[in-house]
């Protein structure tokens, strides 16, 4: 870990996001159980580096396309806590009125386009968002989340394929967590790393160790810096775990349980906060100080939730084209 890039303050920033996602995925975990959250939830623990690092080479005005494990990259991006618990207790106040739920929150004054239930679907959408910012030629950039799963759909070809014709400014992050529900990549491509297909392509392909957030951030800049010269798009490939399930209930009993502890034991959080201890960046004290403050603001975000009303029966002719 070392970027010259990151100053004090945004390394302390980068930590305080991270936990912000641990926080309140630990806190859908525990209502979902409640049966306070309806629906599916897919929770995005231990995968807090990758948004967290994508985003933090972003601008306000860039966009996101984001997937069923969305939380993470809705938070990093500048999400409203508060909208989203709201949303996720199906509640009125929420982003989307409760009519999207867990897997299809989206903030467009944040460039957030919408997680999405669809598998591969983002990907689609990634193509569309980075031929407007081509043609709108202002110097934005789409960042597009996606799984080792989608990566086999053909949406994977079709959108890679036209952003690289194109040279639009779109970048490919697959979130490799080797688990595409229960289907391991190991028994579902016939290749180690996704981020080789990039040569296909003609588009730079890069592996990072998505568990390192300074590592994932620096291939992120050099990303981003790309598209926004012109260059085009490029495939980035973050090698990461879920520490629960696929969905929120699944018994996980089809991942062996020594290979559950061995990517536990590199969990990004307390790797980044021994990063900024060790290198006297912060103090254990302020770290938890943050991460204070961020319990405080995810307990009122539950409040939010609890207290806001729920929809009326008219609000289910509302936001519909008839």
């Amino acid at each position: 870990m070392a970027d010259d890039n990151l100053t004090t303050k945004d390394l302390l920033s980068m930590y305080e996001k991270m936990f912000t996602i641990r926080k309140f995925e630990e806190a859908t975990a525990k209502y979902y159980a409640m049966g306070k959250v309806p629906g599916f939830v897919h929770l995005y623990i231990g995968q807090e580096a990758v948004a967290t690092g994508i985003c933090q080479a972003l601008k306000k005005n860039d966009y996101v396309t984001s997937t069923h494990r969305g939380h993470g990259h809705l938070i990093a991006k500048g999400g409203d806590v508060k909208l989203m618990m709201a949303e996720l207790f199906a509640k009125k106040t929420g982003y989307c009125k409760a009519k999207g739920g867990s897997m299809h929150i989206c903030d467009l004054s944040l460039g957030i386009m919408g997680s999405n239930g669809i598998v591969g679907a983002g990907l689609s959408i990634s193509a569309g968002v980075g031929f407007a910012c081509h043609m709108e030629n202002k110097g934005q950039v789409c960042a597009c989340f996606f799984g080792d799963g989608a990566s086999n759909r053909g949406t994977f070809h079709e959108s890679i394929n036209m952003a690289s014709i194109y040279k639009l400014p779109v970048i490919y992050i697959c979130e490799n967590n080797l688990y595409g529900i229960s289907g391991c990549t190991r028994d579902t491509m016939n290749i180690t790393d996704i981020s080789i297909r990039a040569t296909s392509y003609g588009i730079p392909g890069i592996k990072v160790d998505g568990n390192d957030i300074v590592a994932v951030y620096n291939a992120a800049r050099t990303a981003v810096d790309f598209a926004r010269r012109g260059g085009g798009p490029t495939l980035i490939e973050a090698k990461t775990w879920r520490h629960r399930g696929h969905w929120e209930g699944d018994p996980d009993n089809y991942r062996n349980p020594a290979e559950c502890q061995s990517w536990l034991e590199l969990d990004p959080i307390p790797k980044f906060a021994k990063y900024l201890t060790d290198n006297n960046i912060s103090q254990k004290e302020y770290l938890k100080e943050i991460e204070e403050k961020v319990a405080n603001i995810i307990n009122n975000a539950i409040d939010f939730a609890k207290e806001s009303p729920l929809p009326e029966k008219s609000d289910l002719y509302t936001d519909v084209f008839a």
